[in-house]
């Protein structure tokens, strides 16, 4: 019998495990000759080698696809452990995925010519009125350039219109 450690890294051990570790214990039933314990980021497995290497290698595609889409669903813990490519989740211009797993996406024309030109240039100036999105889209880009370590800080310089503000 041998013993391996899995860390979980990059992603919110909450989110993986799920609620009152529902995802957990469905790995857990879906491998029934291992023992699995988890502990904070760290999943302790011993069992089998064969089937330990097998659940490693489906642990790293689940915690990919969680730290991509901010969420695990059911289907999808058994749509990869099963060997079946999870459904493909609307992409589209979504910018980064909420921590309850939704989409955000840029919600009109201008909203959408923002997103391109952070993603063309280095310096981006919005201009338009209130609540048009400017810096609900900003901090979305900063969020998704975080989590793909393209910075290591992240600052939004807002300006006003009023400078009483």
């Amino acid at each position: 019998m041998i013993e391996k450690l899995i860390v979980l890294e990059d992603i919110d051990p909450v989110v993986f495990f799920g609620v009152n570790n529902t995802n957990i214990q469905l790995i857990k039933a879906l491998y029934p000759k291992l023992r699995i314990v988890a502990r904070g980021n760290v999943i302790k497995v011993m069992g089998d080698e064969e089937e330990m290497c097998l659940f490693e290698e489906n642990i790293l595609k689940l915690e990919k696809h969680c730290a991509a889409y901010n969420s695990l669903k059911e289907e999808v813990i058994i749509d990869i452990i099963k060997g079946n490519a999870p459904q493909a989740e609307k992409i589209g211009n979504v910018i980064v995925f909420s921590v309850t797993g939704k989409p955000i996406i840029p919600r009109s024309e201008n909203q959408l010519k923002l997103v391109e030109g952070f993603e063309k240039n280095d310096l981006v100036f919005a201009i338009g009125p209130a609540g048009s999105g400017k810096t609900y889209t900003a901090i979305a880009l900063a969020v998704r350039a975080l989590k793909n370590k393209e910075i290591l800080k992240s600052a939004v310089i807002l300006f006003s219109e009023n400078p009483n503000t």
